[in-house]
């Protein structure tokens, strides 16, 4: 299936040069120069991208608002096109998951532009995947019983965390028990992508009888739960997202439902403060979104220890504070991010943007 964008722009220059990278990125755009036009547009049109000049902000926080507040648009990718940083909080707020500064160029649209390509293609998946994070052993060539972190599932295939580089489009078997299951699963498949920060996308190939009814029942009652948001749905051990309309940044997404809110598998090394304090711990972030991170530790705070994370790169180092909300003795706890500035969010959404743009090069 195609993806498909509405630009609202009247701003010519600026579209032509969004339309000679949406192009580029095989994303068909359809340009409107009217920002009470494009608001009808979204209304019965649905779209995998929008973006919207907000040369007009209460237009253009109109038109955001209005497509989120739709069935077929809520999901859509908002990009907001603003003239300063005043103008971001409220293009936020309203549900927008990037921004571009004027003037708008290719150099300046790239990066973000790739960054939600990416986001789109894994929306037009086929079969509906499961967020966990679970322990699994792999085997592949010459590598037997491996470690390796399940990070999400399908019918169809996974997404795992691994030390190690898998060779390409070699055949990998598996070997895990689902949470709240005790039947273990055992299946093949195929490496089918890989990223720099150790994620590894896997089709299966052969999956037993007895363990494909065991991951089809499992994926049907996990996504009833969490649909029906019901209280004895399997713990997530990834951090908890705010409640609030937490839209700040790059890569947010609409809070009018937490679990659409962008998850990105990463091995960042990082060191931990409990706050007040000045020795450092060190650990690893696994798991990285807007609204928090799965930090990787043998020794974890407490439920409720409000840290401070450092991370360094060789482009940025960032410095956030949080709360840890779940604690798993010897392997690492959620921490949920309190992010008090605008460039406190910036810092992070530029992170997770380096992450995505790191997969789109792969």
């Amino acid at each position: 299936m195609a993806l498909t964008s509405l630009v609202v722009c009247a701003d010519a220059k600026a579209v032509q040069v969004l339309g000679h990278l949406l192009a580029e990125l095989s994303i068909g755009a359809e340009h409107c120069g009217d920002l009470q036009v494009g608001a009808s547009r979204v209304l019965t049109q649905p779209f995998d991208a929008i973006l919207v000049d907000c040369h007009d902000q209460k237009a253009a926080l109109e038109l955001i608002s209005g497509a989120r507040s739709t069935a077929i648009n809520k999901a859509s990718l908002i990009i907001g096109i603003v003239d300063s940083r005043d103008q971001v909080r409220d293009v936020f707020a309203k549900g927008a998951n990037f921004v571009l500064y004027k003037p708008v160029t290719v150099e300046r649209a790239g990066s973000s532009l790739r960054a939600a390509r990416s986001l789109m293609r894994r929306e037009k998946r086929g079969k509906e995947r499961v967020s966990l994070h679970a322990q699994a052993s792999i085997s592949y060539a010459n590598s037997e019983n491996v470690a390796a972190i399940l990070l999400d599932l399908s019918e169809d295939g996974l997404a795992l965390q691994s030390d190690r580089k898998l060779p390409p489009r070699c055949k990998v078997y598996f070997q895990l028990t689902l949470p709240g299951n005790q039947p273990v699963v055992r299946l093949s498949g195929e490496v089918v992508w890989q990223d720099a920060s150790g994620r590894v996308g896997i089709r299966f190939a052969d999956v037993p009888q007895a363990s494909r009814r065991v991951l089809s029942q499992w994926i049907k009652t996990t996504l009833s739960r969490q649909t029906n948001a019901e209280p004895t749905a399997p713990p997530d051990p990834r951090p908890v997202k705010p409640a609030s309309n937490a839209g700040y940044g790059l890569l947010s997404s609409n809070s009018s439902n937490r679990r659409e809110k962008s998850r990105y598998a990463c091995r960042l090394g990082a060191d931990i403060y409990p706050m007040g304090e000045r020795v450092p711990h060190p650990c690893t972030l696994s798991d990285i979104s807007t609204g928090g991170c799965y930090v990787e530790t043998p020794a974890p705070f407490p439920a409720g220890t409000t840290v401070q994370i450092v991370v360094r790169t060789l482009e940025m180092k960032v410095q956030v504070a949080g709360t840890v909300q779940a604690m798993h003795p010897g392997f690492g706890m959620g921490v949920e991010f309190s992010l008090k500035s605008p460039h406190e969010r910036e810092q992070v959404q530029q992170l997770i943007s380096c992450q995505v743009e790191a997969e789109s090069r792969i």
